[in-house]
């Protein structure tokens, strides 16, 4: 018995030792393959078909010089070097653009890909380049080269890839047009779901009711050319539609404390008169999802300009794209927000029959052109998916009804690689001419020239709805064509010596309908902006970087006070819960949206709780018609009706189940409490920071149990909000923060969420996160070069 067990003992033993060895080969393994597709840092590089010598220096962070002798060179450097760094971001991209995700994700991918394959942009790409400028068509194709020399250098394949079992397909030049279309549904693609949800509200309402319910301006509006917007008092309607007040159970965005904003971008510029070396200064802080790798990928560009004089570009660029998209040259600096410009109509259509192909369009019959997508699915088979496409774009059936998507993004001049022309500007004025005719999705953009001269412009495709301005005020007048650049509005040198976006309404005068309202924010960020600009007076860098943290709740105020309000004897009577709710809001309450503020979640809660409360029941409906609907999405500035319902108290307007504007408040303030009380938080713990922590990862990090934790960022308490400068959430934020004065980018500032490589064992991984989290204010330039690699013909 005994030799038995001894004998099972060993044989134990050497059974643990097996495994042991299996595991450890398979880490061995493993980190040989992830280390094999590392980038090349250093050594020499052959390229036929270079014009002259090129090297690329890195600093310490991993941010690249790429010092070239043309442009054409220098693409081919970009793509080499987005290729090794971040190739599976870049086909991300173009598979979004084409939808073609589900071919690496399988069936997850399959909703947005049906979504996205209705445009048939991949078909469009193809013959939108083939009718570039040769010159443009040079530059992807050099780019595109650089690409494929980049990932074939690699020792193995990304790391992606392997876990998917595919290799990755080659990158074409018209891939990169692909790029912009992706960057059209990321910035884009809610204005679809605006427009089904305010077609709905114009079906079910008086034009009364429909003034009340998505109105044009509010009290926060903080536009370039005006203290506000001046618009007539809408009256409100003595009666309600009949399913506004409705019971609706509906989970919505907001429905928890855990809401977050996706909307945050900010940029600005101060004038020379007011900076204190006589260059204007420019701010810009986009505001995306956030997510390992980060979108952008910083880069120098030394190269001749096209005078011939030396110049040096720095900023970041958009992996795909071989163009600075934000940044500084030594002339001019510029950076963008969205602009939340009008660019999409929902055209009603007549079909003839249920099976027939023409509609009537404009009043005039036309036959549809049918087109089937096959859609790959890895590990299914492949779906078929019938698109059939009028003049006005493909059509789509909504709630029984037939409407051709009319957006910019399909239009001739919706793309093309304008953007690349703002870089080679050497003043404002050849910068905001570069941005009008740049084919992109319609941004702001700020310039500053080394002059000191500002300027604000639209970046972008816009459509020409001028024929229509005598239309409805809401941007539902249809268009033809793209509005001419030279019509584009601008604001010049304005005499305070500032400008400032903030997804806001930019203009108070007509000339906003040449833009449109496209879910413009309610501006009450903006206005918090355009005050901190005028405080500093005459300002440096440094001190102007400052205004990218400012997280002051000036706006979070206003609704604290309203519970604050609400809160009186009455409702306290018996109530406990309410009393410290009440305590908490007086005692705990920083003015910020600060890491131990409790009164801040709660000020919060009490608001987007407000929204739930009054709305579930249109959102109910809205759902019913479109997944995505959601009053939100058709009016943005929903807290300036709240705050009217609630100073008004409107009894036509109550929502089911309350019998007073109070008692709605108190509903609010109760499903706040209840919602902490629901995930085991006492209200004395709820502390803006416990919530308001990073999560940011790179997209298989929860889909690898063991690995997961080496491909995300530690998680991290942020302080910042909606509707203040430093707009912060878990995944969502400021994906750049950069201040820099043309010709003095030595004083610049940058910083920027995780690191220039989506390679985990890179030293560059998160190189820098650190110092985003804490706001540290880096150096805009690159440090001393620690790596070269050159090229040669």
């Amino acid at each position: 018995m005994i030799l038995k067990t001894q004998t099972a003992w060993r044989w134990g033993k050497y059974l643990l030792g097996v495994i042991f060895l299996v595991v450890l080969s398979v880490l061995v393994g493993a980190a040989v393959f992830l280390r094999a597709s590392l980038p090349q840092l250093e050594g020499n590089v052959r390229v036929p078909g270079l014009s002259a010598a090129m090297s690329v220096d890195r600093d310490a962070a991993g941010v690249p010089t790429i010092k070239a002798h043309d442009q054409l060179d220098l693409s081919y450097g970009v793509g080499y070097l987005h290729a090794q760094d971040r190739f599976f971001q870049m086909d991300y991209l173009r598979r979004t653009g084409a939808g073609e995700l589900s071919e690496l994700f399988g069936s997850a991918g399959l909703e947005l890909d049906r979504e996205h394959r209705l445009y048939r942009f991949r078909d469009q790409a193809g013959t939108l380049f083939a009718h570039l400028p040769p010159e443009d068509q040079a530059r992807l194709q050099r780019y595109a080269k650089g690409v494929n020399d980049g990932l074939a250098a690699l020792s193995a394949r990304p790391f992606e890839y392997a876990l998917f079992g595919q290799q990755p397909a080659p990158w074409r030049p018209e891939d990169s047009l692909l790029v912009i279309w992706a960057m059209y549904f990321q910035l884009q693609g809610t204005l679809p779901a605006r427009q089904i949800a305010r077609q709905w509200l114009r079906q079910q309402t008086t034009p009364e009711q429909l003034a009340w319910l998505l109105p044009s301006s509010s009290q926060f509006d903080a536009p370039l050319d005006a203290a506000g917007v001046v618009a007539a008092a809408v009256p409100q309607p003595a009666v309600a539609p009949v399913w506004f007040g409705a019971a609706g159970k509906v989970v919505s965005k907001s429905a928890s404390l855990d809401y977050r904003s996706s909307v945050g971008s900010s940029n600005w510029a101060i004038a020379g008169l007011r900076s204190a070396h006589g260059a204007a200064i420019v701010g810009s802080d986009m505001h995306l999802m956030l997510g390992l790798p980060n979108t952008w990928y910083r880069a120098v560009f030394d190269y001749p300009a096209k005078t011939g004089k030396a110049r040096r570009i720095a900023g970041v660029t958009l992996p795909g794209l071989p163009f600075m998209v934000a940044g500084s040259n030594g002339q001019v600096a510029w950076g963008f927000t969205v602009a939340y410009a009008d660019c999409f109509n929902l055209v009603a259509l007549e079909r003839e029959s249920a099976a027939s192909r023409r509609f009537k369009v404009d009043g005039a019959w036309q036959v549809a052109a049918s087109t089937v997508e096959t859609i790959k699915v890895r590990g299914a088979p492949p779906v078929a998916l019938t698109v059939l496409k009028t003049s006005l774009g493909p059509v789509r059936e909504i709630d029984g009804r037939y409407y051709a998507m009319h957006w910019v993004a399909q239009s001739a001049g919706g793309v093309n690689l304008g953007i690349g022309n703002i870089a080679e500007a050497s003043d404002i004025g050849g910068a905001l001419a570069a941005a009008s005719r740049s084919g992109m999705p319609a941004q702001n953009i700020v310039v500053g020239d080394r002059a000191g001269h500002i300027g604000w412009t639209i970046a972008g495709a816009l459509p020409d709805r001028r024929a229509a301005l005598a239309g409805p005020p809401d941007g539902a007048a249809g268009w033809g064509s793209l509005l001419p650049a030279a019509d584009y509005p601008r604001a010049v040198d304005p005499p305070g010596g500032q400008l400032w976006t903030a997804n806001n309404r930019q203009l108070a005068g007509d000339a906003y309908r040449l833009i449109g309202d496209g879910g413009a924010d309610i501006g009450a960020r903006a206005g918090q902006i355009r005050d901190d600009l005028t405080a500093l007076g005459k300002t440096d860098e440094r001190a102007a970087y400052q205004l990218m943290l400012d997280d002051r709740a000036l706006y979070m105020q206003r609704w604290r006070d309203q519970a604050l309000r609400v809160l009186d004897g009455g409702a306290l009577a018996g109530r406990p819960e309410r009393a410290e709710f009440r305590r908490l809001l007086l005692e705990s309450w920083s003015g910020h949206a600060s890491l131990d503020s409790v009164g801040y979640t709660l000020a919060r809660g009490f608001l987007y709780q407000l929204y739930d409360v009054i709305f579930n029941g249109t959102n109910a409906r809205l759902k019913q018609i479109d997944g995505g609907g959601d009053y939100e999405l058709a009016n943005p500035r929903w807290p300036a009706l709240v705050a009217r319902l609630l100073e008004d108290q409107p009894g036509a307007w109550l929502p089911a189940g309350a019998h007073s504007w109070s008692a709605v408040q108190l509903m609010a303030i109760d499903r706040t409490i209840a919602s902490l009380k629901d995930q085991g938080i006492a209200l004395n713990q709820a502390k803006w920071g416990e919530r308001n922590t990073l999560k940011i990862a790179h997209p298989f990090a929860a889909s690898l149990p063991l690995l997961g934790r080496w491909l995300a960022v530690a998680p991290e308490a942020v302080p910042g909000d909606s509707h203040m400068p430093r707009v912060a959430g878990p995944d969502f934020g400021q994906s750049q923060r950069m201040v820099v004065s043309p010709g003095a980018e030595e004083n610049g500032i940058f910083n920027m969420p995780g690191g220039q490589s989506a390679h985990p064992l890179s030293r560059f991984f998160l190189a820098g996160h650190a110092s985003w989290v804490r706001g540290d204010m880096t150096p805009f330039l690159p440090g001393p070069a620690r790596y070269r690699l050159a090229f040669s013909p």
